[in-house]
This record gives C-alpha cells, structure tokens and sequence, in this order.
C-alpha cells in the first residue's frame, strides 16, 4: 500500500506492518543492513502479527474510512480505530475526545457495528 502525500504523516498499523515486512525481505535477500536494523524490523513485525492489522488489508482499511466519513471524527482518531477497532462504547470513549457531546448513541452503535464488519474480531 502506497502512502500518498495526503496521509503521509500517519500510518495504520497494517501499513507499517507492510513496509516493515518489505524491509525484513530485502534485508534477508542483501546481508548488508546493520543487525540492529533486523532486530528492531522483525520484532516490530512480530508484534504486529499478533495486533488486529493481521486480519485487516488495504481494501478494508479505505472502505471502514469512506464509511467513517459520515462521522465528525479526526484523522487521529479514524487512525486509532482501524489500528484498534472498538467493540464496546468505553473503547469509543477511549477514543474520542468528548465523545458524549460529538456522538449520539445511534453514532456509537453505529461505528461499533462498523467496525465489527470491516475488521471482524479473531477467534
């Protein structure tokens, strides 16, 4: 997944996970990196494999964000829910700053229900 100008200062889990991984290949295939470079890569990718970004894919990521854009929520905040999709309304909470005043309890259903189809929870 190519970062376009537009998004370029944030990346999704799934994102760094996809560059990270494109590192951790090349890296393996030239030898010459420095150690601490592949520690720190397949650490990171390792981490990631076990976040909710391993079910998710380019595709799922830009339909949850079109279908997010009926919602007054910021970048920073679509961003923590497609790295952490909310299942409860305390995770929404968590999420959005004042989210009592900016959400009604339709809005909340709503994006939990969102979110649970976009990025269904692992078994």
């Amino acid at each position: 997944m190519e970062t376009t100008k537009a998004n370029a200062a944030f990346l999704c889990n799934y994102e760094v996970m996809q560059i990270l991984q494109k590192l951790k290949d090349n890296t393996q295939k030239k030898h010459k990196r420095e150690g601490s470079l592949a520690t720190v890569t397949y650490e990171t990718v390792h981490y990631l494999q076990d976040t909710e970004c391993q079910n998710q894919s380019a595709e799922s990521i830009q339909k949850f964000l079109e279908a997010m854009k009926g919602f007054k929520l910021t970048k920073s905040e679509k961003l923590m829910m497609v790295n952490t999709p909310p299942r409860t309304e305390l995770e929404i909470q968590l999420i959005v700053q004042e989210s009592e005043e900016r959400l009604s309890e339709e809005d909340v259903r709503k994006i939990i229900a969102l979110a649970n189809e976009f990025f269904p929870a692992s078994s």
